[in-house]
C-alpha cells in the first residue's frame, strides 16, 4: 500500500539545524530535479514580480523571501514541516521513530519542490504549489511527471495506491497500479454536501490510521474495511464506487 498526501499550504519554518542534504531523501533519483526547482525557485523569488510569479498574496511577502535562501535555511523533518489542517489531524508532528520508519514505506508527500518525501525526510519549509509555471521549467505538474512515473510506480509495486491529493497534485503523477480516491463528504439533515476543511481533516486521519495499522490494505474493498474500523469516532459511514477509468473511489461520510 502507498498513501499519497499533498502537502500543506501552510508551514513551520524550523528555527535551528543543518539544511536540506539531497543525497538523505527519499527517492535519490530526482536530486536533479529537485535541485533545478529549487534553484529556479530561489531565482524567481528574488524577481520584483516574485509574488504574482508564485501567485501569492501580500501577507506571504515573508515566505516568499525566505525561497531565496532555500538551500542554507534550516530543516526538519517533513512531518514537522507540514503542518496543515490534514497534517495536525494525522498528528504526524508527535509521530515516533517507529511510526515514522513505517511511514517511510507506506506514505509520500507529492512536493511542487521535492517531487515526492516521505514523512521522515528533513525538509525546510518552502513556498510553491503544483499549478505554478517556473520561470524555464515550465508548469511543474508536467515537469514532474516524467520524473514521479518511474519512482513512485516503482514504490507501490503494483500493490494498492490510496489517493489523498488534490487534483493539481494528481496531475503530476497518475499511478499504474490499483488506485483508490478518497473523498469526503458531511451529512446534515439527510442531505450530504463537500466540505473542503472537513475533508483534509477526515483525510488526515485515515492516513494515521492507515499507517498505524500492522495490516495494510491489498485491495479497494480491503480500504474499505478498514476506513470502516474509524465509523462511530470520525466517519457515519463509508462507500466504495468502482470506476471503469480512473481511480475507483471512497466517500467517507462524516456527521454534519
Amino acid at each position: 500500500m502507498l498513501v499519497l498526501l499533498p502537502p500543506s499550504e501552510g508551514k513551520t519554518a524550523p528555527r535551528s539545524g543543518a539544511p536540506v542534504d539531497l543525497t538523505s531523501l527519499s527517492h535519490p533519483d530526482l536530486d536533479d530535479a529537485r535541485r533545478r526547482v529549487g534553484d529556479a525557485l530561489a531565482k524567481v523569488s528574488r524577481q520584483r514580480n516574485a509574488m504574482e510569479a508564485l501567485d501569492v498574496g501580500a501577507s506571504l511577502a515573508d515566505e516568499v523571501a525566505r525561497n531565496t535562501t532555500v538551500w542554507d535555511n534550516p530543516a526538519d523533518a517533513s512531518s514537522r514541516v507540514y503542518t496543515g489542517v490534514l497534517y495536525d489531524a494525522a498528528g504526524m508532528a508527535g509521530w515516533d521513530d517507529a511510526l515514522l520508519a513505517r511511514s517511510a514505506d507506506r506514505v509520500r508527500v507529492v512536493s511542487a519542490l521535492w517531487g515526492a518525501v516521505s514523512p521522515a525526510d528533513r525538509i525546510p519549509a518552502y513556498r510553491l504549489s503544483m499549478g505554478t509555471t517556473l520561470g524555464r521549467l515550465g508548469g511543474l505538474a508536467a515537469f514532474w511527471r516524467p520524473r514521479l512515473t518511474p519512482e513512485l510506480d516503482a514504490l507501490a509495486d503494483g500493490g494498492l495506491v490510496v489517493d489523498c491529493r488534490s487534483a493539481s497534485y494528481v496531475a503530476a503523477y497518475r499511478p499504474d497500479a490499483p488506485w483508490v480516491s478518497v473523498k469526503v463528504m458531511r451529512e446534515l439533515d439527510g442531505k450530504r454536501a463537500v466540505v473542503s476543511h472537513m475533508a483534509k481533516h477526515t483525510r488526515g486521519l485515515l492516513a494515521a490510521h492507515l499507517v498505524r495499522s500492522d495490516a495494510a490494505p491489498e485491495t479497494a474493498s480491503d480500504l474499505a474495511d478498514a476506513a470502516a474500523g474509524m465509523i462511530g469516532d470520525a466517519l457515519v459511514d463509508v462507500a466504495l464506487a468502482t470506476k471503469s477509468k480512473g481511480p475507483d473511489e471512497l466517500t467517507l461520510v462524516i456527521a454534519g
